[in-house]
């Protein structure tokens, strides 16, 4: 599923990764690990077709890095990073679904499929329970249901709506930033059950974390780190798209 041979990015600011080569098979779990600063993050976005590799090469699902991102960016959902792509903390839960089907529909699914979801109006319901029911997250157990907003939910129950809202479009490649930030030890294994469980069920994971852990495919952001950019200054500076 993802192969790459000396993928390097150059911003303006010098060297944001460099030197990574690695393979993952269909339904892996690969986990991105370094401290913060490291490029990690900017390594998933590249990873997932949002920002232009300037060395080496990487192919995902068959399609070839930097040339084919378009084709990339319609096979892998990208969930919350700073900067790049967040929850809005105004909006509640049940919004934050309903916008993103509404958004799936408009600009990913085919002619066939919009005609079948307006004569089958159970179709986005169903969508949305496969999501939240992989991410493991139950928006009538939360604090007040589906209208709870995104500022008031804890640090792992963000993560899971995150991550049921990238599932909506039924991905090959899942990337999900900062995994473990911020989670207890609890915590972090239940968030690390979820992305086990999603890549057993055949999407390959893309995982940033400060450690990998036991049975995930390591990889290292960065060997020569030559600069610290936060993954939204990085984006824009090397034409994030």
């Amino acid at each position: 599923m993802i192969t790459t041979e000396g993928f390097g990015l150059k911003g303006p600011r010098g060297w944001v990764f460099r030197e990574v080569t690695f393979s993952a098979p269909e339904g892996g779990l690969v986990a991105i690990e370094g401290p913060s600063g490291s490029g990690r993050t900017c390594l998933l976005l590249a990873l997932s077709g949002r920002m232009r590799a300037t060395e080496g090469h990487a192919e995902i699902a068959g399609h070839r890095l930097p040339k084919r991102a378009a084709a990339v960016r319609r096979i892998a959902a990208l969930g919350p990073v700073p900067g790049v792509s967040e929850l809005d903390p105004a909006l509640t839960v049940g919004e934050h679904l309903r916008e993103r089907v509404l958004l799936q529909r408009r600009f990913t699914d085919s002619l066939r499929d919009l005609a079948r979801v307006r004569r089958d109006p159970t179709g986005d319901r169903q969508r949305i329970d496969e999501a939240l029911a992989a991410a493991g997250l139950d928006p009538e157990r939360l604090v007040k249901g589906p209208r709870t907003a995104v500022r008031d939910l804890e640090r792992l129950e963000a993560l899971r709506l995150g991550t049921a809202l990238a599932l909506l479009g039924r991905p090959k490649v899942l990337a999900v930033d900062d995994v473990d930030h911020k989670l207890s030890d609890a915590e972090r294994e239940e968030a690390w059950a979820m992305l086990r469980a999603i890549a057993a069920g055949g999407t390959t994971v893309l995982a940033v974390c400060s450690e990998a852990p036991e049975g995930a495919i390591p990889v290292r952001a960065t060997q020569k780190q030559t600069q610290k950019e936060e993954a939204g200054d990085a984006y824009a500076d090397a034409g994030g798209v």
